[in-house]
């Protein structure tokens, strides 16, 4: 049985599904935080039967929870204080995500004016769509990386 340690203070992102985990540490930029970060992979779960975990040990607030949402908004974020949960928080698809995802349309305005932000604005929550702000071009979620 493998036991990592529970965090004084931090988060911990759970019921990631399994295997996705270092694709999320790396959109998540948490290489760049001067932090603790614990990435359980497949471990057993009676919700998902394997999933992915990632525990970090540092505030809340560094993580961008839109960014989050965009990859998974399935996720359950547990923010930890004195050893104990204080908050589950929940997330939702962002309306409009700004300079995450880039537009692969080569007619876009953006290919063309690069100073441009990359927006995109939620088109169709039910079926998790997103299009450009500028060409309206949907994103091709197959078309990774972000």
């Amino acid at each position: 049985m493998l036991n990592v340690g529970k965090l004084e203070e931090g988060f911990v992102l759970d019921h990631i599904k399994a295997g996705s985990s270092l694709e999320l540490y790396d959109l998540l930029q948490l290489d760049k935080l001067d932090c603790t970060v614990a990435i359980i992979k497949n471990a057993r779960s009676e919700k998902m039967e394997k999933k992915d975990i990632l525990k970090v040990e540092c505030d809340i607030n560094t993580l961008d929870l839109d960014v989050l949402a965009l990859i998974d908004h399935n996720i359950t974020v547990n923010v930890i204080k004195n050893g104990e949960i204080v908050e589950k928080k929940e997330l939702a698809l962002p309306k409009q995500i700004k300079n995450v995802i880039r537009c692969h349309n080569p007619r876009c305005i953006t290919s063309i004016e690069q100073e441009l932000p990359h927006i995109f604005f939620l088109a169709d929550a039910e079926r998790e769509v997103y299009r450009c702000k500028y060409c309206e071009e949907k994103y091709n979620w197959t078309a990774r990386p972000l």
